[in-house]
């Protein structure tokens, strides 16, 4: 029984290292691609969402993206300092702030169009075909789900 127990200390066996490895990947392949941007890999997650949404409130993007406030507001910093997005605070709520893509923002999102069909290229081989691919990506959306559903409420009765 313990034998078992401490094979489940073996690298192969964690699922953490593959979805850690995947994800430095990932960002790797993204790096010359987003490097022609002048952009990096955070900034253009924040940037699809408001290619998607145009404009939307700080938290809704941190939901969207996973990200707490004080990750995400140095990143809109930057978009902001370099022109792609702006930020406009509620007259009735100084809190509340609403996130919304420049001229130059909105133009950017036609040079980084190529960019989903380029990673999706570097994904698939032989050996990981296309539907295979897709399988992969909606069950990991819902791992990635499960896991920040429990932070959230490990998070929320620590407080």
């Amino acid at each position: 029984m313990e034998e078992n127990r401490l094979k489940d200390l073996h690298l192969d066996r964690q699922i953490c290292f593959l979805l850690y490895a995947a994800s430095r990947q990932a960002t790797k392949v993204y790096g010359p691609l987003l490097k022609e941007l002048d952009i990096t890999y955070p900034q253009y997650l924040v940037l699809l969402v408001l290619w998607e949404h145009k404009e939307m409130k700080v938290s809704e993007i941190g939901k969207l993206l996973m990200l707490e406030s004080n990750t995400l507001t140095p990143l809109l910093k930057r978009l902001e300092q370099r022109g792609l997005v702006f930020r406009l605070r509620s007259s009735t709520d100084e809190r509340c702030v609403t996130i919304s893509l420049t001229e130059n923002g909105e133009q950017l999102k036609y040079k980084a169009c190529t960019i989903p069909g380029k990673i999706a290229d570097t994904f698939v081989d032989d050996s990981v075909p296309i539907p295979e691919l897709e399988t992969f990506q909606k069950t990991l959306a819902k791992v990635v789900n499960v896991l920040y559903e429990k932070n959230t409420m490990q998070a929320d009765s620590e407080l």
